[in-house]
């Protein structure tokens, strides 16, 4: 006879045993749990219709999953969305499983959409100097919003590790910011001079920004808290729309554009990896596309072979 599911409120016991794992074991980010929570809880109260739950796995099948993602395929959510869903779970029963409280994986079989090649954006490098360049103002929120910034294209930083960081995470004299990364790991990434400039110039008035006596993040709101995402996130827009930028800007886009500028000047694959705080080497070499596609585009402009070549061929066929 089939379990009868829980309030939608109560978390089943395997979901909380698996989330303390991922955060005390595995040192996952508070973004990645509370999606993997969010995942979970979504994948239990679709259980719930079909009046089984995840607090009795063993009664949790395949077609159970295949369900749940054809209820998916229904909203139309994006194939990056499914595979992340779908991931959750793979590593919620492959967990399960590793640890006895089931023999069969329901995952087992399941595949991911085939996900479509997508490029990141970035912004070329007059871009993202207009961006820059668009908050350099005198009041404290201008100077902190100039530094994070100034912090997320020229060190290339994940927006979870700029608002993470401390007062005391930022060396400006050596010019160099201690950052926490994906899985807790630590690694040292250097400050570009006006980075520090920046930084310097923001730190002279942070405590005008509110009561921060006891606060020791860097980056403070006008209430003295720590800043979050979403402060993150309207600052990058209002600079675009003040430096004329179409499309809008997001924080990931800085760091996308530092990759690529990167890579751009000669810096070779394996340092932009440390720098961006890849484990895989395969994640940054989505940015050679980025590369590859600067180089066309001098390509097309200057040979004398590409259609819009500035150089006209010689009919003489004589060699220069």
């Amino acid at each position: 006879m089939s379990s009868t599911a829980g309030p939608r409120n109560v978390m089943p016991e395997p979901v909380q045993i698996f989330l303390t794992h991922m955060d005390i074991e595995k040192g996952c980010s508070k973004a990645t749990l509370c999606s993997y929570e969010k995942d979970l809880i979504q994948f239990e109260e679709f259980l719930s219709t079909r009046s089984h739950s995840l607090s009795n796995l063993v009664e949790i099948s395949v077609d159970h999953v295949r369900g749940f993602l054809a209820k998916l395929h229904g909203r139309k959510l994006a194939k990056s969305t499914l595979s992340r869903k779908l991931s959750t779970l793979r590593s919620f029963f492959k967990y399960m499983t590793r640890h006895r409280f089931i023999t069969n994986d329901p995952m087992a079989g399941i595949r991911n959409p085939k996900q479509e090649v997508r490029q990141p954006r970035s912004l070329n490098v007059d871009q993202a100097i207009n961006l820059l360049d668009s908050k350099c103002g005198v009041e404290p929120e201008d100077k902190r919003d100039h530094a994070i910034a100034e912090l997320l294209y020229g060190s290339g930083l994940r927006v979870s590790e700029a608002i993470s960081l401390g007062i005391y995470d930022v060396d400006t004299s050596s010019g160099l910011v201690r950052v926490t990364g994906k899985g807790n790991k630590e690694r040292l990434s250097p400050l570009s001079d006006t980075a520090r400039e920046a930084i310097d110039s923001y730190l002279t008035v942070r405590e005008e920004l509110g009561p921060a006596l006891e606060e020791t993040a860097l980056f403070v709101g006008n209430r003295g808290g720590r800043i979050n995402r979403r402060q993150v996130n309207r600052i990058l827009a209002r600079m675009a729309e003040e430096a004329g930028l179409q499309g809008g800007v997001h924080p990931h886009m800085l760091r996308h554009s530092f990759a690529s500028h990167m890579l751009q000047s000669g810096a070779d694959m394996r340092s932009v990896q440390e720098l961006l705080g890849h484990e895989n080497l395969t994640t940054t070499q989505r940015y050679t596309h980025l590369n590859l596609q600067h180089i066309m585009n001098v390509y097309d402009k200057a040979h004398p072979l590409s259609e819009s070549g500035s150089v006209s061929r010689k009919s003489d066929g004589s060699d220069e």
